[in-house]
């Protein structure tokens, strides 16, 4: 593959890697939060905040890296799309913690729970692929179950929406609705870092 064959700087690759474990604790703190009461709800979106900062701190990191070195592991162009887009599922994150918190959404729908476990299984993908992108040729059945993963996360939103709209009046629609909404903006978040890492491994090869 090109660009394998000379030394590299390898400090983006960790920041993308540290970001998309920023992901992967965030969709845990989550977690939590669907099962916690309201007295919990400030701290454990404290922790969605430190998440994100962390991960924009990587973002820097990376930004950084790529104006200093003289070779890059990947086109930087391919380093800064991934790591904006790793960054910004991290504030997504963080926006579905404070619809809980400001919504007090105590009782959340079971198929919330399951766009949860979708996005969580994403998270672990993608953790595990952002340690792996020096060796593109192992990552193409990350990026395949990724998008398969993403086309059962836009089935259960439409779903949840349904149902929600079924079940309540229109002012609690209108809130589980925005906590819905954010858990399926993170999931084609994480396809888009999937279809990123598909390009990277076509124009490499």
């Amino acid at each position: 593959m090109k660009l394998r064959l000379f030394p590299q700087e390898t400090a983006g690759l960790q920041a993308l890697a540290s970001m998309s474990e920023r992901i992967m604790a965030g969709t845990q703190t989550l977690a939590e939060l669907l099962g916690a009461g309201r007295a919990d709800f400030p701290s454990l979106t404290e922790s969605l905040r430190r998440e994100e900062a962390a991960s924009t701190a990587s973002f820097a990191t990376l930004l950084t890296g790529m104006r200093t070195s003289f070779i890059n592991p990947l086109p930087r162009e391919d380093l800064y799309t991934l790591g904006q887009l790793l960054n910004g599922t991290s504030e997504i994150l963080t926006g579905a913690g404070e619809v809980i918190e400001l919504y007090t959404l105590e009782r959340l729908p079971a198929r919330v729970s399951d766009q949860l476990e979708i996005l969580s299984r994403q998270a672990e993908l993608t953790a595990a692929a952002m340690k792996a992108l020096n060796d593109l040729d192992s990552l193409e059945d990350y990026w395949l179950e990724v998008l398969r993963l993403a086309k059962r996360a836009d089935h259960t939103h439409r779903v949840v929406i349904a149902e929600l709209l079924d079940a309540h009046s229109p002012t609690t629609f209108a809130k589980y609705r925005s906590l819905a909404d954010q858990l399926a903006a993170a999931s084609r978040q994480m396809r888009a870092v999937a279809t990123q890492v598909g390009s990277i491994i076509v124009k490499e090869s």
